[in-house]
C-alpha cells in the first residue's frame, strides 16, 4: 500500500503537497507502513538540513545551556556513565 502511495505521488497524481498530506489516509496503515512512511520522511528532510528551520527556542535553550555550563552550574556526564544512571533509575 505504501509503495503504491508513494509511486502515485511521485506519478504527479497529486497537485498540491498540502492537500495530498491531508488526504492520505495515514490511519489505514500498519505500525509498520507509519515508521517506515516516517523514516522516509526523516530520510528525505536530513538530505536538506538547511531547509528543515529552526525554531528560535532551540537557539534559547542552547544559549541556556552553555551559561549553566560556564557558571558551573551543570556538567558534561560520560556516555557509559549517563546509561549507568538512568539504569539504575528505572530499577
Amino acid at each position: 500500500m505504501l509503495r503504491s502511495l508513494f509511486a502515485a505521488m511521485i506519478a504527479g497524481w497529486y497537485d498540491n503537497a498540502m492537500d495530498t498530506a491531508a488526504s492520505v489516509p495515514i490511519e489505514t496503515f500498519s505500525v509498520a507502513e507509519k515508521l517506515q512512511l516516517m523514516e522516509r520522511l526523516w530520510d528525505d528532510l536530513s538530505r536538506r538540513p538547511a531547509d528543515v528551520p529552526t525554531p528560535d527556542w532551540h537557539g534559547e535553550i542552547l544559549a541556556e545551556r552553555q551559561a549553566a555550563l560556564r557558571e558551573g552550574r551543570t556538567a558534561f556526564v560520560d556516555w557509559e556513565a549517563a546509561k549507568r544512571r538512568l539504569r539504575e533509575r528505572l530499577q
